[in-house]
Formats: C-alpha cells, structure tokens, sequence
C-alpha cells in the first residue's frame, strides 16, 4: 500500500514537473518571438517618440498632458461614441443581437444620455485633470518618466502585470466599501441607475467615487513604478476602452466578455472586482456562479451571440 503510494506521488511529481518545464519553454519561446518583433518593430516606435518628444520641444507637462489626458480620452470618446449611435438608433441592427440584458435600454433614452454625457465631462475636467496635475508632479520627481529611450517590451509587461494587480485591490476594496448604505444612499447609487448599463456610464459617477475609485486605483499603479510616459499613455488607454467594453451592454465577438460586470448592475451585491480574482477569495461572485451569465462569461469566437447558444432558463409562471 505505501509502495503504491509511493510509486503515485513519484509519478505525480514527475508529471507536474514535465508539465511545468514544457510549460516554462512554451513561455520561453512565445516570448522571444514577441520580443523579437518588438525589437524589430521598436526602431519605428522609438524614432516616432523622438519625433513626438522634439515636436513638443521637451516641454515636459505638454508630452505629458497629450499621452495622459488627449490620447486616453481620445480612444474612450472613438469608441464610446461608435456605441452611443449604436445604442440610440439601433443601427447596425445586427448588434442589437448581442445585447447582454435583452428588451433593455432599446433604445436609450437620449435625455438620460444627455445627463451621463455632461457628468461624464464634468469629472474628466473636474476630477481627472486635476488628478493628474499632482501625478505630473510625482512622475517628474522619478526622473525617467520623459525618458528619451522608451522601456523594453519586458519591462512594459511586467509593469502592465503589477499595475493591474494594483487596479484589482484598490478598486475592489474602494468599490465594495462604496455599497455600505450610508456611502451606497449619497455616493455610489448615482453610478447604478443604470441597471442595465452602457459604455459611457464606466465613468457615470458622483466625483468623490470618480476620484478615489476610479481615477486614484488606476493612476497609483505608475506612479509607484515611476512608468515612462509611454506606458502610462497604454495603460490608461486600455483602463478606458475595458472599463467601456465591460459596461457596455453588448456581448460582442472577439471582445472581453462584459457579463460579469453587467451582472454587478443587474444585482447590485456581486462581481465587485475587475479581474475576478477577489471576488472568488472573498465569496461574493457566488450567485453570479451559478446562472447562464457565468457560462457566458468568454470570449464570444463566432457570431452567433451567447445569449441564443447559451440562453436563460426560462422563468416559472406564477
């Protein structure tokens, strides 16, 4: 008996072992070729930021004002305007087929819209513009965040790791505090009038939550690595467009699935996070786990939508 055991564990062991090793050499390679392309790509990258860099003449607050502020808001406006027309006049109708929460906001309401549009405007002057006036200030006294040589790929990645690792805590531990009832009753209840959300609404918010929930988890991850400001000008504009992709409503192909903060609008008390991963630790995407919307909750790979593959059970009649 303890032979076989024995001789199990050695097995075991040795799977996990090959496994991990096989694995590390996968990663190896994949990383190489990437890094070879970038290598090969980063002569064209670094010459464009020369460019850039003597365009503006050195002028440190400039180069920082365009990558921080212009270029972010530039992808969040493109692709949330390209939404907006989509939500209020139903064109391509196609895309109606991938709505998350069907029969909802079809189509939106355009003086709710109008409303979002002005909040939305007023904390990216009045919130996040002043916000990054101070870390203008924090990133100069690193030193190498105007850098005339931009960071390699694999440092960018492991920034890029740490700064959403940095997003994950900050933002769910702030979000969840945000829905005790006194905080939930004057702050927090304006973001979840949209029970069934759209992209513009990611930044729907009272100011004091824009801040310190969305702006502050965000912007601490750089400012803790002293990031170049190239990598600042890609984090924050991938923290716009997923943060529009997972509240705006439709499940479309090819795109991070939506439905696990969706299903945060829908019930008010689950999936806080963004990655998930506390959320698992912390038990509370434990309803979310058991309905059709956790199945769905993938990368749509065909153009059929989930919600027609994969759809709710149907209601009991009363």
């Amino acid at each position: 008996q303890e032979e076989k055991l024995q001789d199990t564990m050695k097995i075991t062991a040795f799977v996990l072992v090959m496994g991990l090793l096989v694995f590390t050499a996968l990663t190896n390679s994949v990383s190489r070729y990437v890094q070879k392309i970038w290598e090969t790509s980063g002569y064209f990258w670094q010459a464009k930021w020369l460019k850039l860099y003597y365009f503006f003449e050195g002028r440190e607050w400039s180069i920082f004002l365009f990558g921080a502020a212009l270029v972010p808001n530039l992808v969040f406006w493109s692709f949330n305007g390209i939404l907006m027309v989509a939500d209020v006049t139903g064109k391509p109708a196609f895309i109606t087929r991938y709505r998350i929460q069907l029969g909802k906001n079809d189509p939106v309401d355009t003086k709710k819209l109008q409303q979002v549009i002005h909040t939305v405007l007023c904390n990216q002057f009045f919130g996040s513009l002043p916000m990054l006036m101070s870390m203008f200030y924090i990133m100069k006294w690193w030193g190498n965040t105007f850098s005339k040589e931009l960071p390699t790929f694999h440092w960018f990645l492991v920034e890029l790791s740490i700064f959403t690792l940095i997003e994950e805590i900050l933002f769910y531990y702030s979000h969840r505090l945000a829905h005790l009832p006194l905080l939930y009753k004057h702050i927090h209840k304006k973001h979840h009038e949209w029970t069934a959300p759209i992209g513009v609404v990611s930044i729907y918010a009272h100011p004091v939550e824009h801040i310190l929930s969305n702006v502050l988890p965000v912007m601490t991850g750089p400012m803790i690595m002293g990031s170049h400001i190239a990598s600042i000008t890609v984090w924050f504009s991938l923290v716009l467009l997923t943060t529009s992709i997972s509240h705006c409503g439709y499940h479309l192909p090819l795109l991070p699935s939506p439905e696990f903060h969706d299903f945060h609008h829908l019930k008010f008390n689950q999936c806080y996070g963004v990655l998930g991963l506390l959320d698992y630790l912390h038990g509370t995407d434990t309803l979310f786990r058991q309905t059709k919307a956790y199945k769905r909750h993938r990368v749509l790979l065909s153009l059929t939508p989930l919600s027609e593959s994969i759809p709710d059970s149907p209601k009991r009649a009363e």
